[in-house]
């Protein structure tokens, strides 16, 4: 048999990941260098989510840096904050969903009792 509590619970813990990663990845956004990471959620055999997190390693834009005695190029993050707010959303709204499907569980289980007592 299925184990949905597991699978939710699962998924609740890749969701919170995937919600770290790309607040890591925005908090780097300004530092010289970084390299952002992705999320990849993958199906486990008992049907629960593997998470795979992976440096994205494409490099930044370069920039010229003059510090009065010489230039140099600088390689900047290769974060766009655009695509990090999509993640964001798309990990809180994925986040929401299971907690919705935790939810639902729980009524049911109470509507049971309720129907046994």
């Amino acid at each position: 048999m299925i184990n949905g509590l597991g699978i939710t619970l699962s998924a609740l813990e890749a969701h919170r990941k995937k919600m770290d990663v790309t607040a890591n990845n925005v908090a780097n956004i300004n530092t010289d260098g970084f390299k952002k990471s992705r999320v990849l959620f993958k199906e486990e055999g008992s049907g629960g989510v593997q998470v795979d997190i992976r440096k994205v390693e494409t490099p930044g834009s370069a920039v010229l840096y003059d510090d009065g005695e010489r230039q140099t190029y600088v390689e900047t993050s290769n974060v766009d904050y655009a695509e990090e707010a999509v993640n964001m959303i798309m990990a809180r709204r994925g986040f929401e969903a299971n907690l919705k499907a935790l939810q639902t569980r729980d009524e049911m289980l109470g509507s049971l009792l309720n129907i046994k007592i």
